[in-house]
Formats: C-alpha cells, structure tokens, sequence
C-alpha cells in the first residue's frame, strides 16, 4: 500500500512537491505562537484554580447572609 501524504494542511508540501521540505521558518513561527499560547493558556488555567476558592468562598458566604436575614 502506497504512502500518501495528507494534502489538506496548508502549512504542508504543496501538490506536486512531495519530494520538497515544507518551509521551515514558517513551521518555527508556528510552533513558536503555538508554544506562546499553550503557555498563556497554562498559565491562565493556574489562575483560575488559584482564585476560584475564593470566589466560591466569597458565593458561599453571601448565600449564608442571604439565609440568615430570610424570615420563614
């Protein structure tokens, strides 16, 4: 069975080149965004674990105020 390269990425081969490399500067520029934004996503994730608590907290505690001035 014949090895076929997928011809639908842009940043690949173009038709008829499947002997040529692919440009590399453009593949370093695009793992260097992506890189860029795994980072920016991880650390935002970090974030985001790191201040939920306190939002939860901060929910939680006027929820309980909420309770204590409600008359049944």
């Amino acid at each position: 069975m014949p090895d076929h390269k997928r011809t639908d990425d842009p940043t690949d081969a173009v038709l008829g080149t499947e002997g040529a490399a692919p440009d590399t500067g453009a593949q370093a520029a695009r793992r260097r965004r992506r890189a860029q934004f795994l980072r920016d996503l991880h650390e935002a994730k970090e974030l985001r674990n790191r201040v939920q608590p306190r939002r939860v907290r901060a929910e939680r505690m006027r929820q309980a105020l909420r309770m204590r001035t409600f008359r049944w």
